[in-house]
């Protein structure tokens, strides 16, 4: 197979050879020696010898194939059966890296590697036909071309190892930033709940440095590649041409000075260059692809470690979250939503937060979570400063819209708590009225389609994994607005039971019935205390609690108005 490459490759050596040193002859015996017609004769051989390059060009690419399919057929093969041992070993989703090299890889991979043998085979019969011709012209004329030759040559292969490891650096940063990107525009919500969006832009701060970094290095030896192209390609011509004189002067001929110049400019010179070229491109990204395709496969990803628990609640009392002096605005001329406001949340202390409609109920909510930070005074969880890195360690932020997400019922269940078994799932159900919708949807294991789930459900699948996480603070920012009373106070009455201190936005006034204390805001005024405390002394606090009657036996409230009434809670 490659001899028969070989052989339709030397038709390109005939008419290498004979192009310049037909054009030398011409000149030489021809038209300077005073004979036109034998001038013509070497040009038409010279002319003549162009003529098989078409059945040449033919019989090359049709033995190419054989030569370039295999190579194909091997790679697909390899990640194949690489993909099925991943998968019956368990060792990790491979299927999309599989995908990628069984289609486009093993395409870059065929198609590179067909270019470097069609332009290689190209330079080493064109190079040989024409230091062929220049040797026989003037053996003195390869002291003059070879040298700028093999020192380009030399400084472009030179660039080849640095330039594959800067092309992979770059595409492993590229991978990097654009997995990044995708899982950040999946994660939002959950990167606003977790107060991680400074950690956030620093990491994509980081992965856009380390790509722009490999760019410019891979620009810098791009530039030592044309630096070398260069070398290769200008240099023999011109010393040529500065050599002539003394090349004339030591028995070169006229035409075999012009037959070099032919070799140079019209063969070898872009001979050299297309394979460089093609080495600086199709040659590094194959280098690329198939070391993807020979490198171990990725190891399985291990489960992520479950958040640290306590073996131990803390003492009932010891401080969960503090606030001291909080002040928070919204602009630097805005009026402040809360203003030096202190408050310390006790372990199993349930506080609830009520108050008109835009009194600073949920800026509060966000400020003790850590999603917004204070404009004043500080804000401290179990005796230190908040840090975004262990938010969710901490305290989880429950949200009037409940997030789900497309699934299974167990895997939103489990969302903050992994590795929670089916055991704590049973209680959790049986603590916050769970039994209808897992009757529903007939298991754990059924799938959750958001858009069929109302409201109420998905706030009950939301408070169920706050539940199963159960962590020293949790805050429900009217997380139960969509629970008929019965519900939620069964959902407030199981976490009230738990050790970790619960922090309730109301919107009804059973909440703060149901809580040790309550602090009523009325912007950035505020006041804090028992229910019995609040109605003796806090003007907004009875006017609040004149909207509703006491709840019925079935937990049912009426609102019934006995004075023109505030704004809603």
């Amino acid at each position: 197979m490659i001899l028969r490459l070989a052989g339709w490759s030397l038709l390109e050596f005939a008419q290498t050879f004979l192009g310049g040193f037909g054009v030398a002859r011409a000149l030489d015996d021809g038209f300077l020696a005073g004979r036109p017609p034998t001038g013509l004769l070497w040009l038409a051989v010279a002319a003549v010898a162009v003529l098989p390059s078409v059945p040449a060009a033919r019989g090359v690419f049709g033995r190419l194939a054989d030569l370039v399919e295999p190579l194909r057929d091997g790679l697909v093969r390899r990640a194949v059966s690489r993909a099925l041992s991943g998968a019956l070993d368990r060792a990790g989703d491979v299927s999309t890296r599989s995908l990628s090299q069984v289609t486009h890889q093993s395409e870059i991979a065929r198609d590179g590697w067909a270019g470097l043998v069609l332009t290689l085979r190209s330079f080493v019969f064109t190079a040989a036909g024409a230091v062929t011709g220049l040797l026989a012209l003037s053996p003195a004329l390869l002291l003059i071309v070879l040298p700028p030759l093999v020192l380009g040559s030399a400084l472009f292969l030179g660039t080849l190892p640095p330039m594959a490891a800067r092309q992979r650096d770059y595409l492993a940063a590229d991978e990097a930033y654009a997995a990044h990107a995708g899982l950040l525009a999946a994660s939002v919500r959950d990167i606003a709940a977790a107060g991680s969006a400074e950690r956030t832009v620093a990491e994509s701060r980081t992965l856009a440095e380390s790509q722009l970094a490999a760019s410019r290095s891979l620009a810098r030896w791009s530039g030592v590649r044309v630096l070398a192209l260069a070398v290769c390609g200008r240099f023999p011509p011109l010393l040529l041409l500065l050599g002539a004189p003394w090349l004339l002067r030591n028995g070169l001929t006229p035409g075999a000075l012009v037959g070099a110049l032919t070799y140079l400019t019209q063969a070898l010179a872009p001979a050299v260059q297309a394979l460089m070229t093609m080495l600086g491109t199709a040659g590094g990204r194959l280098v690329v692809v198939l070391d993807r395709f020979t490198d171990a496969p990725p190891p399985p990803a291990d489960d992520p470690p479950p958040p640290a628990r306590e073996a131990a609640p803390p003492p009932r009392g010891t401080p969960v979250a503090e606030l001291h002096e909080v002040s928070f605005a919204y602009g630097p001329g805005a009026q402040p939503v809360l203003d030096r406001l202190s408050l310390t949340i006790g372990a199993g202390e349930h506080l609830a937060v009520v108050g008109p409609s835009g009194s600073g109920k949920s800026t509060l909510a966000a400020v003790l979570a850590g999603t917004e930070r204070p404009t004043g005074g500080a804000v401290r969880w179990r005796g230190r400063p908040v840090r975004p890195a262990d938010a969710t360690y901490v305290r989880v932020l429950l949200p009037q819209h409940a997030y789900v997400f497309s699934g299974s019922l167990r895997d939103n269940l489990r969302y903050l708590h992994p590795d929670a078994r089916d055991r704590e799932i049973a209680a959790m159900a049986d603590a916050l009225g769970l039994e209808a919708l897992l009757s529903r949807l007939g298991s754990l294991d059924a799938a959750v389609e958001p858009d069929r789930l109302s409201q109420g459900e998905r706030q009950l699948i939301a408070l169920g994994r706050a539940y199963l996480a159960a962590p020293p603070l949790l805050i429900l920012d009217e997380a139960t607005s969509r629970l008929d009373p019965a519900a939620e106070t069964r959902a407030e009455l199981a976490f009230g039971a738990l050790p970790g201190a619960l922090v309730v936005v109301a919107h009804r006034l059973s909440s703060a019935r149901r809580a040790g204390r309550t602090l009523v805001m009325d912007g950035p005024r505020t006041q804090c205390g028992t229910h019995g405390e609040l109605l003796g002394s806090c003007a907004l606090y009875q006017d609040l609690a004149g909207l509703w009657e006491p709840t019925d036996e079935r937990g049912k409230e009426r609102g019934v108005r006995s004075t023109p009434p505030p704004s809603p809670v």
